[in-house]
């Protein structure tokens, strides 16, 4: 199996719902669920990893803070090296609503500072050699963005595939946005984004289509995988062709961090040597316990996820 890295945003999410309406101003509203977590793109993929047993090395930052000792604990061994940063850790608040969809409120916090040297000190790019390395978070880790360049030299250097997650931007797809992500894809042998980000990165309405012409800037090796939700996921392979996969009906208790978790299991799945089409499945199979579970819960085995 290649090995498995992912560098970016690891902080607290604290998810509570449903609700609905939206309440008034100072008016109180009792829910029926909460839920203290591990959150931020790449936390949600390495606790994936983490439930399915798959190896894999993270590169993050925690505050100086208790919910900092928090976060730490409960990566273990994998957060022995973290970098502590003279600020709060990074908080997000999540509401649910009765359909599945939230509302964040987020603090910047620590995740600003959170640099390559940062990136660096954690992971060993020997060790990575021919690996995967998932890259999240990019519009919250500021710090690190302005060093982009140089990381992909270093992941380039150990041939090591860069997979991309930028997230959504705090104002928006505007041009300026599309067209950092374009120069960031230009470098990335995967791209990972959901349908919405997938349609206004590439100005087009379909995704499959959004996906091809992504993929026609990135590396002529490239795939891109666009995640649609309760309709499943389509990948475009390195010549153009497009696969699609369904997903299941399930209940959904809360869709936080769903396609993070799709991201870990289908980079664990392709890292494994599977195809396309069944890296998809195991993406989609997992996800799907995932959002449907309270306390959340994932598939022992990527195997069982998509049985």
């Amino acid at each position: 199996m290649r090995p498995l890295a992912v560098v970016g945003n690891v902080n607290v999410d604290l998810i509570m719902g449903p609700a609905a309406p939206w309440p008034q101003p100072g008016t109180e509203t009792i829910v029926d669920h909460d839920e203290l977590r591990v959150g931020g793109s790449a936390g949600n993929s390495a606790l994936t990893w983490l439930a399915l047993g798959t190896p894999f090395e993270i590169a993050a930052s925690i505050g100086a803070d208790q919910f900092g000792t928090w976060l730490a604990k409960g990566f273990g061994d994998h957060a022995r090296h973290w970098p502590v940063h003279g600020d709060s850790t990074t908080l997000s608040v999540g509401i649910t609503h009765p359909d599945g969809e939230r509302t964040f409120f987020t603090t910047r916090g620590h995740l600003p500072l959170f640099s390559l040297e940062d990136v660096l000190a954690v992971l060993d790019g020997q060790r990575l050699e021919g690996g995967i390395a998932l890259l999240c978070g990019s519009f919250l880790t500021e710090k690190l963005v302005e060093d982009y360049d140089r990381f992909f030299d270093w992941a380039d250097r150990h041939d090591i595939a860069v997979a991309l997650d930028t997230g959504w931007p705090l104002d928006g797809w505007t041009e300026r946005n599309k067209a950092a992500a374009r120069r960031w894809l230009s470098r990335c042998r995967i791209a990972l984004f959901n349908e919405v980000e997938t349609t206004s990165l590439a100005g087009v309405s379909d995704p499959a289509e959004a996906g091809q012409v992504l993929r026609q800037g990135m590396p002529a090796d490239a795939i891109v995988v666009v995640k649609c939700g309760p309709k499943g996921a389509i990948a475009v392979d390195t010549n153009g062709t497009v696969l699609r996969a369904d997903a299941p009906r399930v209940t959904v208790v809360d869709t936080i961090g769903a396609g993070d978790v799709f991201n870990a299991a289908f980079l664990a799945s392709f890292a494994a040597g599977e195809g396309l089409g069944a890296s998809l499945a195991a993406g989609i199979g997992v996800a799907s316990r995932a959002i449907s579970t309270h306390p959340r819960t994932y598939a022992p085995t990527l195997q069982e996820a998509v049985a």
